[in-house]
């Protein structure tokens, strides 16, 4: 016995020492009805073996039957029933696994992974594998709803997005969407596919959803309730601009403006630089109060300017009514003070009659001296009104009785 034990080992080691690839792959495999399984075949490549030789056989009666072949030629499958059905993976070296897609029960067999190689001394090597294929029926499982949007169900108004619906089972699988309701009203159906899409989200595309799934197999299942939200771009931009506005108080606020233009606000320890510059223009409001100052100021100077003319006007018209009634023949020089504000004068008397001004002027008053002599005393007597002067004609007839 113990004789029997070494020889084993030492074809083990010797099988080691040459380095033989080793075939690997599970005893049986479990594939849903009208889906589509893998049956796993792999080996670890071997420097010095090269692959020559890939056949996937089907166990059919008692004789085996060759359905796929790859050679230096390339894939061949030998079976009208598995062509489209069929594929091997050549991606990675020493993967040789066979994909079968749409199962029928009839795919249920026993099927042989063989493998041959040739050696470094120009021998080859052949290695085989025998995996059980069962095909079932399979219920749908609960269906579980995913988006790809990395916003995840809160999406922003007019986003494109979509929700997934995704069970297994033996397909064919249906779907149908659904859209939840106030209470005591029945959802609403809102699509007939795995997918519901939003060209465009809405607000009123708001709401709780849920999905479900009917196979061939089993009973329908119903998806959790997703709460599906879409945001106003427009509410949430209002309310970041009047966030500031909300603040409770007491509230500290200090505002500083240099000779830059620049402004600085601090508000409950907040700091934040508004810049003004030249080439940015002031704000509207400063621009029309500027205005409106301007215009303000240039209406009271132009009132200003307006009074005083009429004021002196009215002064001068006096002067000519006061001494009309004197006697136009006399040739003497009248000077008459005219002050514009209550400031008591001196008396004629005090005046020179060679000078134009008084010799007593009044302080923070304007002073002013009217001079005219018969022949401006006449032109202006002509400006008087008719009735004016035919009163002065009769006080002058009187005066030289004339007239009684």
């Amino acid at each position: 016995m113990r004789l029997l034990l070494d020889l084993l080992l030492l074809g083990h080691l010797t099988m080691v020492t040459y380095g033989h690839p080793i075939l690997e792959a599970p005893e049986n495999v479990t594939g849903p009805w009208k889906g589509d399984v893998n049956i796993p075949c792999t080996y670890g490549p071997l420097q010095g073996y090269t692959q020559v030789l890939v056949k996937w056989l089907v166990q059919r009666d008692l004789d085996p039957v060759t359905i796929f072949l790859h050679d230096s030629s390339g894939d061949h499958i030998q079976q009208a029933k598995y062509r489209g059905r069929l594929q091997v993976s050549h991606e990675v070296p020493g993967d040789v696994s066979l994909q079968l897609n749409s199962l029928e029960m009839d795919d249920r067999s026993h099927y042989t992974c063989e493998v041959t190689w040739q050696t470094p001394n120009g021998n080859q090597v052949v290695k085989d594998k025998i995996i059980e294929l069962r095909v079932q029926k399979v219920s749908v499982s609960k269906p579980t709803v995913t988006t790809g949007s990395g916003y995840g169900f809160t999406v922003p108004q007019g986003m494109r997005i979509s929700l997934q619906c995704q069970a297994w089972g033996s397909p064919p699988i249906s779907y149908v969407w659904y859209k939840e309701q106030t209470v005591n009203q029945e959802p609403i159906k809102v699509a007939g596919s795995s997918t519901l899409l939003f060209k465009h989200a809405v607000v009123a595309d708001s709401g709780s959803y849920f999905c479900t799934a009917k196979g061939r197999v089993g009973s329908e299942q119903r998806s959790d309730i997703v709460k599906f939200v879409v945001k106003d771009s427009s509410k949430s931009l209002k309310t970041k601009t009047e966030t500031p506005t909300t603040m409770q108080s007491p509230l500290k606020a200090t505002s500083t403006v240099t000779s830059f233009w620049k402004w600085t606000t601090e508000v409950d320890g907040y700091s934040g630089d508004t810049s003004a510059e030249p080439g940015k223009g002031l704000p509207t409001f400063s621009i029309i109060l500027i205005i409106s100052l301007c215009c303000m100021m240039v209406s009271i100077l132009a009132y200003v300017m307006l009074c005083r003319k009429t004021s002196q006007q009215e002064h001068v018209y006096e002067v000519a009514r006061a001494h009309s009634r004197e006697d136009s023949n006399s040739g003497e020089t009248w000077r008459v003070a005219i002050f514009t504000s209550d400031c008591s004068s001196e008396e004629p008397s005090s005046q020179t009659p060679g000078n134009d001004y008084s010799d007593d002027p009044c302080l923070g008053q304007e002073h002013q001296i009217i001079a005219q002599i018969n022949g401006d005393y006449s032109r202006l007597l002509h400006t008087v009104p008719p009735d004016y002067e035919l009163l002065t004609t009769k006080e002058h007839l009187v005066g030289h009785g004339l007239l009684t």
